[in-house]
């Protein structure tokens, strides 16, 4: 198992944030989220210090779907990161930690009314326009209520990344955005310029997640680039704001391969500057939305192990207290983890297990062939890298509470979301 951010072995044990596994699983139980905040800060450290231009002001957005909570975004904040959100949820937890509305950039490819009306009315700094119904919809909006909006329109470049298709954003049958090879696309930004409830900065773009191969995010941005050139040109309009999306590959396993961060930012700002050059462009800014290569490192999964079974066929099951309900991911898309014993991170592997959760399927399994050591009824074991799309995606299947959420740092521990109770579970029923 790779040791991720500040995780250290401290007398033989593992430890994040100065914190002793052990005495967080006692005061919090498990199933429990364990954020790294440190590595959280130094990872958007990275970002803001790395994608830097003399060119254009370089804007790092925060993919708040990845993870958000109150406390996240406080961070996100403090750190001088805006925010992308993709509902009206995820609206309200921005702007209930108080972040200038100025800073969100509100995203969706089937926005409801509700969530137009509330965005409009907090004052969001972007509305990312998906298609020519969703323009209409606002239109309505933002006429009735007399008020103007700054918008970008998300394009398809259609640039098909290496990745699960499912994470695929930009290929031609993407529910998301507008082709840029369909005609039609224009006549949206005709209306967009020329209404003037709309207040029409540019385009925006995201190829999909989990990417490797950076020349999938240079060519994405030399279609983009060569579009807003296209529509400068046709339509006599400035371009001045380009969003590149996210999709950043990060580390699970050792078959990934993400990039040195810093490094390939540094490289992809070159590459943008000098593409913008080639075209005679002038944006005033470019934008990029990094979710999970921002807060997925940060991220540890604690659980209990509640009992090991050994079937006629196959390895022996490490049975854990949570499972698909606190990470939907591998069961979702065979997504592929690594695990350790908490208090023997060092042994030496000794049996290969699937790792299974509680929930009543088949199909909850979060590592098969987990080399580890022989493990034993009641150790803890953790799941690094949970960072991303796991609390965001969790559930209360089979009426399971979803875990706590606890920040750690400098030897302290900081509850960002509360362990769910029984009474949770019922709050909504009628009876």
């Amino acid at each position: 198992m790779k040791k991720m951010g500040t995780m250290e072995i401290v007398k033989g044990k593992l430890q994040i944030g100065g914190m002793d596994l052990e005495d967080l699983a006692k005061e919090y139980q498990t199933p429990l989220y364990i954020m790294d905040e440190a590595h959280f800060e130094q990872t958007a450290r990275i970002f803001t210090e790395n994608f830097q231009s003399k060119v254009f002001q370089g804007n790092v957005l925060y993919a708040s779907k990845a993870f958000t909570n109150i406390y996240l975004v406080k961070k996100v904040k403090e750190l001088g990161l805006c925010l992308d959100v993709v509902s009206g949820g995820e609206l309200y937890t921005a702007l209930k930690a108080g972040l200038d509305p100025q800073r969100i950039y509100f995203h969706g490819n089937n926005k409801l009314a509700k969530e137009l009306e509330y965005a409009t009315e907090a004052g969001v700094g972007r509305i990312i326009i998906d298609n020519q119904d969703e323009l209409t919809l606002l239109l309505g909006i933002l006429e009735e209520k007399k008020l103007r909006q700054e918008v970008l329109l998300r394009v398809n470049p259609g640039v098909a990344a290496h990745t699960h298709e499912y994470i695929q954003t930009t290929n031609e049958k993407s529910k998301f955005g507008l082709s840029i090879h369909d005609e039609g696309t224009k006549d949206v930004v005709r209306q967009m310029v020329t209404s003037e409830w709309t207040d029409f900065r540019g385009i925006h773009c995201h190829i999909g997640s989990q990417v490797f191969e950076e020349e999938s995010f240079f060519k994405s941005a030399d279609l983009m680039i060569g579009y807003a050139k296209e529509l400068e040109d046709e339509l006599g309009i400035p371009i001045k704001e380009l969003n590149l999306g996210g999709g950043f590959g990060v580390y699970y396993t050792p078959e990934d391969k993400p990039f040195e961060l810093g490094a390939f930012l540094r490289r992809y700002v070159a590459h943008i500057e000098e593409s913008l050059s080639e075209a005679g462009l002038e944006p005033e800014s470019v934008d990029i939305e990094p979710g999970r290569s921002l807060i997925n490192g940060s991220g540890s999964t604690l659980y209990r192990i509640g009992s090991i079974k050994h079937p006629m066929k196959g390895d022996p099951f490490l049975l854990v207290d949570g499972g698909m309900t606190d990470n939907p991911r591998p069961a979702m898309y065979q997504a592929k983890y690594e695990a350790g014993l908490v208090s023997r991170p060092d042994a030496p592997s000794e049996q290969t297990y699937t790792i299974a959760g509680r929930a009543c399927e088949s199909g909850d399994v979060l590592i098969t062939g987990a080399k580890l050591p022989k493990a034993q009824v009641g150790e803890l074991l953790i799941v690094p890298n949970t960072g991303a799309y796991t609390y965001s995606m969790s559930s209360n299947y089979n009426r399971i509470e979803r875990p706590a959420v606890v920040f750690v740092k400098d030897g302290q521990a900081r509850v960002a979301v509360k362990r769910e109770t029984y009474a949770d579970l019922i709050r909504n029923d009628v009876e």
